[in-house]
């Protein structure tokens, strides 16, 4: 099976946990909106995707009980700007991702109030963010912006006081039916990552370059278990993006 899974410091132990299991898969990892892509257009048969690409699926199924998910601020999916929302009229959407830029289109409209023009963005946009141009920034290099805009707008803590729920980023979702066994197996695989994150830690964070605390960011911020809450939340995510 071919699997591809996000090249960011979240993805560090179901990336661990893949690479340490006896599954027979070819594992590659990208950004979020080129993990999307990839399943979408079959070249891979798993991937880690955004949420938002689930509806656009002909075919899709969540194989295991892990998420990329957050219970509050997430510190890496923010909107940035140097004037107060009501003053934003123009928001440039990053590249990097569909459903944190669908988050935050459906923030402006259902809570925020506010209704600026969205861009879709390429490589280098955040030197265009000033004035009352905002931009949403994610991925391990969203941290580096932190000191660079008077206003920060956390998307997952935005979206955790407007619904009280935590937010799901991202699901591994297959393109085509799995029998059991190959899911199970699958799902095992990414447990052993999750169960042993601090080894996971130890053997990839150094691969990556942020100030971010990867330890706390790991294991206190971001969530990976997919309960009844996080399908409560991912169920409203897709009835508003209707």
């Amino acid at each position: 099976m071919k699997v591809c899974s996000v090249s960011y410091l979240n993805s560090i132990p179901f990336v661990y946990g893949l690479e340490n299991s006896t599954l027979d898969i070819h594992l590659s990892t990208a950004i979020p909106s080129e993990c999307a892509s990839k399943l979408l257009n079959k070249e891979v048969d798993i991937a880690l995707v955004p949420v938002a690409v689930i509806p656009e699926m002909d075919y899709s199924k969540i194989i295991s009980s892990f998420c990329i998910s957050c219970d509050g601020p997430v510190q890496t999916v923010c909107l940035f700007s140097d004037c107060p929302l009501d003053e934003i009229d123009t928001i440039y959407l990053d590249y990097h991702s569909k459903t944190s830029n669908a988050l935050v289109q459906i923030l402006c409209r259902e809570y925020w109030n506010i209704t600026p023009k969205f861009i879709d963005s390429e490589h280098n946009f955040e030197e265009k963010i000033g004035g009352r141009t905002a931009g949403v920034i994610i991925g391990d290099r969203a941290n580096a912006y932190r000191d660079s805009y008077d206003h920060i707008h956390d998307l997952c803590g935005e979206w955790k006081k407007y619904t009280s729920l935590p937010f799901v980023f991202a699901c591994w979702v297959s393109n085509s039916p799995l029998n059991e066994e190959k899911e199970l197996s699958f799902s095992n695989a990414l447990a052993f990552g999750i169960d042993n994150l601090e080894e996971a830690i130890k053997s990839k964070s150094h691969l990556f370059d942020t100030k971010i605390d990867k330890t706390n960011y790991l294991t206190k911020v971001i969530n990976y278990h997919l309960d009844d809450d996080k399908r409560k939340s991912m169920q409203l995510f897709f009835k508003l993006l209707k």
